[in-house]
């Protein structure tokens, strides 16, 4: 079995009592002090999160706008310097070949986030489509990315970087000298909550996680909590609720795609064979991925992709693929390892006060 990767701050989770776990290929901090506590404290104070495994990927160059925008879902032409927008790398069969965001550097210029189990195959697709001229540059390992996430993350991060970031917009960004570093400063995150993700070397890292860490607003929350914060605002997570036997109309992301022009994998967005739906399950027990779905005749119609007690609403909550022809209805059974449990289709997200935290200045 290979050895797993390590960030920059692998180190300081082991020492500071972190269960750590593997994820995309990295030795990851699951929780510290625990996924409720961790949960619950982003949702009011300030929770910091260690997400140097993803990826980072550069394309600039004369054209570069032109080229890119025939690879990506996301509408490049409306995408102004120091915005960042959310879309899909589609396969040609219109599958999700990951989710990612795109930031728009300066004109003919991007950097792309991948997750991180999917640098490669990325690099590699987008690589495919792209000419000669305009190489694609892979600099996640010198790159380290930490989100700042919760209702006092801005003044958090103004106090501890020294600068005031309170001018920046939802999917907005700052390219800056700050705390002795070049970053990107981001406002945006996977919790609901008013966040910021920071990007800066490799090599300092540390520096401004132990900076961070130390405000007493602040604990550092591991990947358990940060699936069920993102799984409340009902935001789909690659390799479970996203994959590329799944298109963004299916998956329910329909709405990150552009119309007019030609991408790869557009082709293949006609057929609708399944809808992800967002299901409630009253009581503390809980659907998992991988359990089936059910209509109330008893008849298969789906699967859970993902599911969890969420903290913010004391109960269970899940997203599951069923056929196109069932996603209206109201109620289906989940069938768990010990029981069968009865589940509402409802709207998202699943929890909404956090949702509004975003339109914070």
């Amino acid at each position: 079995m290979d050895s797993l990767a390590v960030t920059p701050l692998t180190e300081w989770h082991r020492k500071n009592g972190a269960k750590m776990a593997p994820f995309a290929g990295f030795d990851m901090p699951v929780q510290y002090k625990g996924i409720i506590v961790e949960h619950k404290h982003t949702r009011s104070k300030v929770g910091i999160f260690d997400i140097c495994h993803m990826g980072e990927l550069i394309l600039e160059g004369p054209g570069a706008l032109e080229a890119l925008n025939k690879v990506v879902t996301h509408d490049l032409t409306t995408l102004a310097p120091g915005k960042c927008r959310y879309g899909f790398l589609l396969n040609e069969s219109g599958g999700i070949t990951d989710d990612l965001i795109v930031y728009c550097l300066k004109d003919d210029a991007y950097m792309l986030v991948v997750n991180g189990a999917c640098r490669e195959k990325d690099h590699a697709a987008i690589s495919g489509k792209l000419p000669d001229a305009l190489p694609l540059k892979d600099v996640s390992d010198e790159t380290a990315k930490i989100d700042v996430q919760g209702p006092e993350s801005l003044a958090v991060i103004n106090e501890v970087l020294g600068a005031d970031f309170s001018h920046l917009k939802y999917f907005n960004f700052e390219q800056c000298q700050v705390a002795g570093c070049s970053m990107i400063v981001s406002r945006t995150g996977y919790t609901g909550e008013l966040g910021y993700e920071l990007y800066l070397p490799a090599d300092k890292a540390l520096e401004i996680w132990e900076k961070l860490a130390a405000d007493e607003r602040v604990e550092p929350v591991g990947l358990g909590a940060r699936d069920t914060l993102r799984l409340e605002i009902g935001y789909p997570l690659y390799g479970q609720d996203l994959d590329d036997d799944h298109t963004p109309v299916e998956s329910g992301g329909g709405f990150f795609l552009k119309k007019e022009t030609e991408y790869m994998g557009k082709a293949g967005l006609g057929k609708v064979r399944e809808k992800l739906v967002p299901l409630s399950i009253q009581g503390r027990r809980t659907a998992r991925h991988g359990d089936d779905v059910c209509l109330p005749s008893g008849e298969k119609t789906g699967v859970i992709t993902s599911g969890s007690f969420s903290p913010s609403l004391g109960h269970c909550i899940a997203l599951a693929y069923v056929r196109a022809e069932d996603e209206d209805n109201d109620i289906f059974i989940v069938k768990t390892a010990r029981a069968e449990l009865e589940a509402a289709k409802v709207g998202l997200p699943f929890y909404a006060e956090g949702t509004a935290r975003r339109k914070i200045a």
